[in-house]
């Protein structure tokens, strides 16, 4: 009695969708398993794909590994078993390139609708049917692509969601992006963060996103700076996609925008500016002045670090520039962490100067509020001419046959476009029913009033905050006396001057003595 031929089975869908959804990969298998026990072989191993490797056999994995095996067990001739021909390679070219694989190691293919013969007739049929494979592969294609496109000029993005996005099935217009909490807010305040100043450049983002729970990270705890580029510069994020090698460029799409086209244009104009310097990747929750305080002797900014005692460690403050000469002399973060609150506790102003800011921008409040509707007018003004422009330029790129002046055109066209895009957003905004005076400045307020609450945030995006908001510069600091005078920023610096001016109102008489 002989022993059975050996075997081995190849199994190939062409997407994950098909082996999560589907049961493709465990039907046809399970098929070929039926025909190697008719045919009397040994099974030995099972070669799943589930991608289509674009035509190619050395880009599916599943092949790979099947060759491998085959190479290791060169003096064994196996029986390579399919379920169709279709599996066995869609490009007539890499079928050919496959079966000479195959040949090279004496491995025989069977396929269970299909009879491989060597025959010049076999062949010749064999290689009409590989050909009619491909030309359905990229028939198929060719639609997916025309599908994708019809669906991207109606305004629906068709590739893979990005951060803050999700698909969801929709009645009214089928499968669109919707909003994916909880990273949908962590990407708008990083953009409008970026757009203010809070973020000073893409290092600090990119920290952001590692300390929030709400933003994926995959295995990794980090974020790569190509991930923030990529959000940074994703047009989708305010309502628009492109995708140029299909002519397509700022669609507006039919998903919710997170932020507006204002915000995401003030983040493409500040990467385009002067580069910024890289922020320290020492700063640390647990010496949130490190960097930004300055040593009273030599004006170098002060480092930290925990200092090893007998049973346990201790936090200071140092300065390390050798030609100073408090070089190395700690001081205890309690103490100068302590006397920098108490200076932010001391920079609250009275009660009735607050009062006396409070109406002051009470007032601006109103003279804006009246200021919209002309404002509004305006927009609308300048959105038609920029529209009766744009036809007068399509006509003109209409009757033009010079490929100079149609590039000079479409360049002009682009150019509208996008002012009518920044436009349109603006109108959109002023449309929009706005809250009252004291929601809108109510967070501003309470910040000018007491900046230490913040500052007692367990956040330390919210700590740099502070520094940024309230201190022109550096605060300097002496081992023996404290903080130095500080340099405020303007709010602070108005506020302080009105509470130390003594001066008084000229009286009605004036300057001049009376005279009887």
């Amino acid at each position: 009695m002989t022993d059975p031929r050996p075997a081995v089975i190849y199994c190939r869908v062409s997407s994950r969708k098909q082996k999560t959804e589907g049961s493709g990969l465990e039907s046809q298998e399970s098929r070929c398993r039926d025909y190697a026990e008719n045919k009397g072989y040994d099974v030995e191993a099972v070669f799943p794909d589930d991608i289509t490797g674009a035509g190619d056999f050395m880009n599916r994995p599943g092949m790979v590994n099947l060759l491998r095996y085959l190479d290791a067990q060169k003096s064994r001739n196996y029986v390579v078993i399919f379920d169709d021909l279709k599996r066995f390679a869609r490009d007539t070219e890499f079928h050919i390139k496959l079966r000479r694989e195959f040949d090279k190691r004496g491995a025989t293919i069977e396929c269970l609708n299909f009879k491989f013969e060597n025959s010049p007739e076999g062949r010749f049929i064999e290689t009409i049917l590989a050909a009619q494979g491909e030309l359905e592969r990229k028939q198929n294609g060719r639609q997916t692509i025309q599908k994708m496109q019809a669906r991207m000029a109606a305004g629906y993005w068709c590739f893979h969601a990005p951060i803050g996005y999700r698909y969801a099935r929709d009645k009214t217009h089928g499968k669109i992006l919707i909003r994916d909490e909880p990273a949908a807010s962590v990407i708008v305040e990083a953009f409008e963060g970026y757009a203010s100043g809070r973020f000073q450049n893409q290092a600090e983002i990119k920290r952001f996103f590692e300390a929030h729970p709400g933003f994926p990270k995959g295995s990794s705890k980090y974020v790569t700076q190509q991930r923030v580029t990529e959000i940074l510069t994703n047009p989708l994020y305010a309502g628009y996609f492109s995708k140029e090698n299909w002519g397509f460029n700022m669609v507006q799409g039919q998903h919710e925008a997170l932020i507006s086209h204002a915000t995401f244009q003030q983040v493409q104009d500040r990467r385009a500016g002067a580069a910024k310097a890289p922020a320290r990747k020492d700063i640390h929750a647990d010496f949130p002045l490190r960097g930004f305080i300055s040593c009273g002797c030599c004006g170098a900014a002060l480092t930290a670090c925990w200092s090893k005692g007998r049973s346990k460690k201790y936090p200071y403050y140092l300065c390390d520039s050798k030609v100073c000469a408090s070089y190395r002399k700690s001081i205890k973060r309690d103490r100068i962490e302590g006397d920098f609150e108490a200076l932010l506790r001391r920079m609250q102003p009275a009660a009735n100067l607050f009062a006396l800011a409070f109406e002051m921008f009470r007032d601006l409040w109103d003279q804006r509020l009246a200021q919209v509707g002309e404002e509004r007018r305006s927009l609308e003004r300048q959105i038609s001419q920029l529209e009766r422009k744009s036809t007068q330029l399509l006509d003109r790129l209409i009757d033009t046959d010079s490929a100079t002046l149609i590039k000079a055109y479409e360049s002009r066209l682009e150019e509208m476009n996008a002012q009518k895009r920044f436009l349109g957003d603006q109108l959109a905004k002023i449309g929009v029913l706005q809250p009252g005076f004291k929601e809108i400045y109510r967070t501003a307020f309470d910040f000018l009033a007491n900046p230490w609450k913040l500052w007692a945030s367990e956040r330390l995006e919210d700590k740099r905050a502070v520094l940024k908001l309230v201190f022109a510069d550096r605060l300097h600091y002496d081992r023996g006396t404290g903080y130095r005078t500080a340099k405020t920023t303007l709010p602070f610096k108005a506020l302080a001057d009105f509470s130390n001016n003594e001066s008084e109102m000229v009286p009605p008489h004036g300057l001049e003595p009376r005279t009887y």
